[in-house]
Formats: structure tokens, C-alpha cells, sequence
């Protein structure tokens, strides 16, 4: 990946945290350290806890995402998971992308796709296609 896909891509990270931390407590509960280094697992850009607690408390306080205590594990953990209003958040922004991108490339068939599963490579994608090509920029 060269340095413009790898500046591209922390911008796209940063721009789409939130939605991206909406997507990752879409597949399972998690805590915050977890969904810290998933983020940098899967998009290759670092977020330390400064960035990220208060992310999760703004998303609380909006009723998207919602907290309980873990006491079962060897310290006392607070789990995040998503609320049905945070699905619907997530739902619409993604709707919300997915237009911007059909208006970018003129296209019905433009795709805008944000996955908190895989390797850093495919994160972020942006696939556009036409009859007669197909073209895919991993991010």
C-alpha cells in the first residue's frame, strides 16, 4: 500500500470512526480495549483510549450504544453493545454513504462498503461499476 492509500485511508478511518465503532459492536459486545486494537487490526490506524472512551460515552449518551459492567473476568471490565437505536444509526449512515458514493460516481451501481471484519487491505472499500469495466480501490 503505498503512502497516499495509507494517508487516504487513516483520513477515511478518522472521518468514519464513530460508524466504524458502531459496526464492530454490531458483531459482538465488546469492551473498550478490544474495539481499540480491532480498529487497528483492521484499518491500520491507532486510536488510544483518549480517543476512543470518550467516543463510547458520546454514543452512550445518545442512546446508540449502551454499558454494563463485566465482573466475571479477572478485573472488572465495562462492555459496550449496541442499542436498536445504534443499529438503526448504523443502518442509515450507511444508506446515507452508499448515495453519496451512487452521486460521486454518477452510477447506480456505486458501492461504498465499511467492514470491522478482515485484514487492514479491504476495510474501506470503494468498487465502482459500469457495463463495460470494473474497477476496485481497496483503501
Amino acid at each position: 500500500m503505498s503512502n497516499f492509500q495509507k494517508e487516504v485511508q487513516a483520513k477515511l478511518t478518522k472521518g468514519l470512526l464513530d460508524l466504524i465503532v458502531l459496526q464492530l459492536l454490531n458483531s459482538q459486545p465488546m469492551h473498550g480495549y478490544q474495539i481499540i486494537t480491532k480498529i487497528r487490526k483492521n484499518f491500520g490506524v491507532y486510536f488510544g483510549p483518549s480517543t476512543i472512551y470518550p467516543l463510547l460515552a458520546s454514543l452512550e449518551k445518545k442512546g446508540q450504544v449502551e454499558s454494563k459492567w463485566n465482573m466475571k473476568s479477572e478485573r472488572p471490565r465495562k462492555v459496550y453493545e449496541l442499542t436498536s437505536q445504534g443499529k438503526n444509526i448504523l443502518e442509515f449512515t450507511e444508506n446515507s454513504l452508499n448515495l453519496i458514493c451512487q452521486k460521486i460516481g454518477n452510477d447506480t451501481t456505486t458501492q461504498f462498503e465499511i467492514s470491522a471484519a478482515g485484514n487492514s487491505d479491504k476495510a474501506i472499500s470503494y468498487q465502482k461499476r459500469t457495463t463495460l469495466a470494473h474497477t476496485t480501490l481497496n483503501l
